[in-house]
């Protein structure tokens, strides 16, 4: 299959993100986007991306704007230092998928590309349209110091003691801001420790952390008395933080305690994430969305037209968070300027820092939220058309649905805002939705009970995987 655009950016085979088709999107970005002049390029720590980089590089290049390699850069650090900048930027990566895989992220100066953004550059791409020039060569700039900029950024908002008497874990496998993650701690006044670096890359998924990792941070957590355990995914935008035991805290209950922690009152979030955010006093609304970060910045830029003061932050089920607002006082000894693109470093921060404060545990922190537990998992190499068939089948057919869950009981009602979401009488849901982007069909799961939650999750990656595969 052809690279295509999904929930977050341009993925494809590296075989098939061939130059000719990485400069004909860029040009293309270029083109029908605003781009300041300048193009910031980061990537991750795939075998693949420093050859990608080089062709993003060049293809700005040649059609007269300033190319800016930022070497190996995270995510959100590369949009933090590209949006200060006033520039446009493109991300090299693949995020969780394994290295035969690859992509592009684009950023305008203001922030991530949205849905319609995305048409414009499909559009541009199919018409190989390159922007107006003047017949000059782009120049090309080495940037320096923006992982810097980044560690700083958290450095200065929380202070030298918010982590201070804690012992961190910092699982580094081959995620690009591992450096980052351990400085960062350090700066926060913890004592990181590193954990299980790859020189080969590691597709880890923290919103489906596999069995032998889970057993691998308890181990970890058992051994050295860590207080915690924290990572990324490859490129740096979706947060793992485990609790002194080893258990892995979910995303989306990241998102509640740092979104809880900051004082944020709106709350933008996909449909699949955790039900208790519509449970917590001290957030006045809660917009649900479609799965992906351009939905949830759709929806917190909505909230922000309507009250430009409005303290709105998003996450998704994932655990990347979005901050919409200038959030100060509190747990911050500083403030901590807007990002509204995917983080991995503040939804493990800021929990951390609160369960601290209040001489917690991050397993006490979490005990004490409304009870709402979800899991998930991914059938992965899926037939692409077969799914298709099996949920548009479950979508249309009421009978196929009831004998489909009938394991589970009787359906209550279905929500149709991205896959199909099933909402059960016991009160469990199990959600089903195809990847965007990659060959792979995602089972969400809700329930009264951790255990309840994974034994739906089991159940339905099997029956999934029956048709799919």
């Amino acid at each position: 299959m052809a690279p295509s655009f999904g929930t977050s950016g341009l993925r494809g085979l590296v075989t098939e993100l061939t130059p000719e088709l990485v400069t004909r999107y860029v040009q293309a970005f270029l083109a029908s986007c605003p781009n300041g002049g300048r193009l910031y390029v980061g990537r991750d720590l795939r075998p693949s991306s420093p050859e990608i980089a080089g062709h993003v590089l060049a293809a700005a290049r040649a059609v007269g704007i300033e190319a800016v390699d930022c070497g190996d850069l995270g995510t959100p650090a590369l949009a933090l230092a590209a949006m200060g900048a006033g520039a446009a930027a493109v991300m090299v990566t693949g995020s969780h998928i394994p290295a035969d895989r690859n992509g592009l992220k684009f950023y305008l100066p203001g922030g991530e590309v949205s849905k319609a953004d995305e048409a414009k550059i499909v559009a541009g791409y199919a018409a190989g349209v390159q922007p107006v020039q003047d017949g000059k060569t782009g120049a090309l700039v080495t940037a320096e110091g923006l992982a810097g900029a980044y560690v700083e950024r958290y450095a200065t908002a929380f202070g030298a003691g918010a982590l201070s008497g804690l012992t961190i874990g910092v699982y580094q496998h081959s995620s690009v801001a591992r450096e980052a993650m351990m400085e960062i701690c350090a700066a926060l006044g913890a004592r990181p420790v590193a954990l299980a670096r790859s020189e080969v890359f590691v597709p880890v998924d923290t919103e489906a952390v596999p069995p032998e990792t889970r057993a691998a941070i308890r181990a970890w957590c058992a051994e050295m008395g860590l207080d915690a355990v924290i990572s990324t995914d490859g490129d740096a935008d979706r947060p793992l933080l485990a609790d002194a035991s080893g258990a892995v805290v979910p995303g989306d209950v990241l998102g509640v305690l740092t979104a809880r922690a900051l004082g944020a009152e709106v709350i933008c979030t996909p449909v699949s994430s955790n039900a208790m955010v519509g449970r917590i006093p001290e957030f006045a609304e809660v917009r649900l969305t479609k799965i992906g970060s351009p939905f949830v910045i759709a929806a917190m830029e909505a909230a922000l037209a309507s009250d430009p003061a409005a303290k709105v932050a998003g996450f998704e089920a994932n655990g990347g968070f979005l901050l919409g607002f200038t959030a100060d006082g509190g747990l911050l000894k500083g403030p901590l300027i807007p990002l509204m693109t995917r983080d991995s470093v503040l939804p493990m921060l800021a929990p951390l820092a609160a369960a601290k404060a209040a001489g917690l545990t991050v397993a006490e922190l979490v005990a004490a939220l409304p009870p709402c537990f979800t899991a998930a998992d991914r059938v992965q190499e899926i037939d692409r058309d077969k799914a298709k068939t099996f949920l548009d089948r479950l979508i249309a057919e009421a009978p196929a649905r009831a004998v489909f869950f009938a394991p589970s009981g009787e359906i209550d009602s279905i929500d149709l805002t991205d896959g199909l979401r099933v909402n059960l009488v016991s009160g469990a849901v199990v959600h089903l939705r195809p990847s965007g982007n990659a060959p792979e069909f995602r089972i969400y799961a809700q329930a009264a009970s951790p255990e309840a939650a994974l034994a739906l999750t089991q159940t339905y990656m099997d029956r999934v995987a029956a048709e799919v595969l």
